[in-house]
């Protein structure tokens, strides 16, 4: 009596395992992407417009040699240049009033309610970080070093009291701004200084902070 072979099927392949393959190259792609865009937002985004910014500098130079007089400052508009020697004799930044995220893309901003430069109270501003953002040396300063801020009318020098890359703060962290930093209830009799930056090279919800205190005036 003969035996007859019955031809083995092929084996279907198995759903699941067509199904981890797609995840697994769905999760590769994104983390590619997220890879590079994280990278360019880190080595090549400038995060502030280097022409823009040369720009805003140049027209308030100019508005302050025709004496013109200032009206009312708007949000936007550049009021002061930052100068800050530890970062090299050409660093020199607009500070405009704001500081939302347009506001930042064409230099520093202004805390709008805090104190103007010079003045009782504390002068706050922000800058991005990253790696080529404005205020992206601003963890290699130490307590000492100087901030020049420039108006129409004078240069005012401020010295920092704190090494911002041991001072951290929350996003949500309002105290900084204070006229007098975490005492509310006192009133300022000094001239402060407050620059504020993202602690980390990518976006995230820390700040660095720079505490200074103005040291002298040149009228100008």
């Amino acid at each position: 009596m003969s035996t007859t072979t019955r031809p083995q099927r092929a084996a279907k392949p198995r759903r699941g395992g067509r199904v981890v393959t797609a995840v697994g190259v769905i999760c590769l792609v994104l983390g590619l992407g997220v890879l590079g865009w994280s990278s360019y937002d880190l080595f090549w985004n400038p995060l502030v417009d280097p022409q823009v910014a040369a720009q805003e500098r140049a027209e308030l130079r100019e508005q302050w040699e025709a004496n013109a007089e200032p009206g009312r400052p708007l949000p936007g508009d550049a009021v002061a240049l930052l100068r800050i020697p530890a970062f090299g004799d050409d660093f020199e930044q607009p500070v405009l009033v704001g500081a939302d995220l347009p506001t930042l893309k064409r230099g520093l901003g202004w805390y709008e309610g805090t104190a103007e430069p010079g003045q009782l109270g504390n002068f706050a501003v922000a800058g991005h970080r990253g790696t080529r953002g404005p205020l992206a040396p601003l963890l290699d300063l130490r307590a000492g070093d100087e901030v020049v801020v420039e108006t129409a009318d004078a240069i005012f020098t401020y010295a920092l009291t704190n090494n911002p890359a041991e001072m951290t703060v929350k996003d949500t962290d309002t105290w900084v701004l204070q006229p007098v930093p975490g005492h509310p209830e006192v009133r300022p009799t000094e001239a402060l200084l407050t620059l504020t930056t993202c602690h980390d090279l990518f976006r995230s919800d820390n700040r660095a902070i720079a505490f200074a205190t103005l040291v002298s005036t040149q009228q100008k």
